[in-house]
């Protein structure tokens, strides 16, 4: 029985300093002297060689020594290797086995993988290069299987601190999205929203937020999610209006590899992705007629096809579908599915706009202005009584994510903590804040009723038109005028160009 010396871990530079990591150990079993000479010669530059002529004494170094790999002849006297390695696989599993052997009979092959566990079976004559690198790969899947039970072990005893570190998580999850979060002041007629949302939360039914756009609709959306009892599952979110039908479809049904041009993998979609939780659907009203069908028999059925596939599969998925038009009116133009809003609208939410609450103003634009100041790294005080005052009387036609840009805009002109009116948009300055106050010059200063009406309507118009930022298609809508009235009114005060 021989050892190595070399006390250098393999690669390293002869004379390096510290202490060296035990060399692996391999033990060569062959009932020939010459042979166990040759083997070892190869293999103790990298590895603690251990030599025996037989299965009894390797036995008896396998008791007291940790070996790592063993190479064993198959032909010995009394037991054929394959016999002895399948009881080293019994009493010593974490062993990796390797037959060396000068036949190549094929029912030894099979006996060894089979009875034995054998990790490689390696022909005589062999040679170093071929006999070092299937050493080197048997080292490398022992150092692996027992990195592998040390992380079991690990794992094992930290699953209680895991699943404590997920159930706190979730509890944050929770508190972040708490009905009591959605800011709003005292009073807000959002309250009543949420007061029915968090009442629908804890049922099994569809639900459709009816709202403009920038009102919050997603994030009301979260928060029945998590209120409700799939909490603990998936919450994902996908815009319709964002991809054609045949994008849309396989990003919510998934497809097959080779389904389509660019399909290089099977892709889950998002119904699977958010089985047992929430499909959040934004811009539902946006999908095309026969977009319409395919989502119905998902909705009815409970199950749907990958595109490139011939399997359906199954999904319990909670739909929250949100959108700007008036659906109602859709379906009653022909251009919503009946059947399909019905299987949405298990029950509606109308979430109204800001201009509606004008209360909630104040309370979202400091809450905004702290989000905003730590993102880009400034400090912000607030904004000055003149500021919040223009803020909470302009009408919002963007709601929130408009009111969220002017805030932006107003953090990055800001040369003072505090933010004054100065760096207001047009729409929002003392032009408008005028116009939207009950003391309108128009109305306070003299003359005959004509006079005054004239001076009345224009204000109006241009209040009007400085808040929805000259876009006249949907002045003349909100005023109840054709765009040809509107030109000639425009024209007849002189307010910019009578035409296009």
């Amino acid at each position: 029985m021989s050892a190595a010396e070399d006390e250098h871990l393999p690669g390293a530079p002869a004379g390096s300093s510290g202490a060296a990591a035990p060399l692996p150990v391999v033990l060569v079993v062959d009932d020939e002297p010459r042979s166990l000479q040759t083997i070892t010669r190869v293999l103790e530059d990298e590895f603690d060689v251990l030599t025996a002529t037989g299965s009894a004494e390797a036995e008896r170094i396998l008791a007291r020594e940790w070996v790592q790999v063993i190479l064993c002849d198959q032909r010995m006297p009394g037991e054929t290797g394959v016999v002895f390695l399948a009881r080293v696989r019994e009493q010593w599993p974490d062993t990796v086995r390797i037959i060396v052997s000068g036949y190549t009979d094929a029912e030894d092959i099979i006996a060894g993988v089979n009875r034995a566990g054998i990790y490689q079976y390696l022909t005589k004559p062999w040679t170093p290069d071929a006999l070092l690198l299937t050493v080197r790969g048997a080292v490398q899947l022992a150092r692996l299987q027992r990195e592998n039970e040390t992380l079991a072990l690990e794992l094992k005893l930290t699953a209680p601190a895991v699943q404590q570190r997920l159930g706190a998580r979730r509890r944050q999850l929770r508190e972040q999205h708490a009905f009591a979060r959605l800011v709003r002041a005292p009073g807000s007629p959002l309250d009543e929203v949420c007061t029915l949302a968090a009442r629908i939360a804890l049922y099994d039914i569809p639900l459709l937020i009816a709202g403009e756009s920038g009102t919050g609709k997603e994030l009301l959306a979260r928060a029945v999610h998590y209120n409700s009892p799939r909490a603990e599952r998936p919450f994902v979110v996908e815009n319709c209006a964002a991809l054609p039908d045949t994008l849309l479809e396989s990003e919510l049904f998934g497809h097959r590899k080779g389904a389509y041009t660019g399909a290089f993998e099977d892709r889950q979609g998002l119904f699977a992705q958010a089985d047992g939780g929430t499909l959040f659907l934004d811009e539902i009203g946006e999908i095309s007629p026969a977009f319409q069908v395919r989502l119905l028999r998902v909705l009815q059925e409970g199950e749907f096809r990958p595109v490139g596939s011939a399997r359906t599969q199954r999904c319990d998925v909670r739909v929250i579908a949100a959108t700007n038009r008036d659906l109602a009116a859709e379906v009653r133009a022909g251009r919503f599915r009946e059947d399909l809003y019905y299987r949405l609208a298990g029950f509606v939410l109308e979430v109204p706009p800001l201009r509606a609450r004008p209360d909630d103003i104040a309370p979202i634009a400091q809450a905004l202005i702290a989000d905003i100041a730590a993102a880009f790294g400034v400090r912000i005080d607030g904004c000055a009584p003149e500021t919040l005052a223009r803020l909470v009387r302009h009408d919002w036609p963007g709601n929130v994510r408009e009111l969220r840009n002017e805030l932006q805009r107003l953090i990055a002109l800001a040369d003072e903590p505090l933010l004054g009116p100065q760096q207001l948009s047009p729409g929002i300055g003392p032009g408008a804040a005028e116009a939207a106050s009950g003391d309108d010059p128009a109305v306070a200063a003299g003359g005959t009723l004509v006079a005054r009406l004239d001076r009345l309507e224009r204000a109006i118009l241009e209040e009007t038109l400085n808040r929805l930022r000259w876009n006249k298609t949907r002045a003349a809508d909100e005023l109840g005028l054709s765009r040809v009235g509107l030109r000639a009114k425009l024209a007849r005060h002189g307010l910019g160009p009578a035409d296009d």
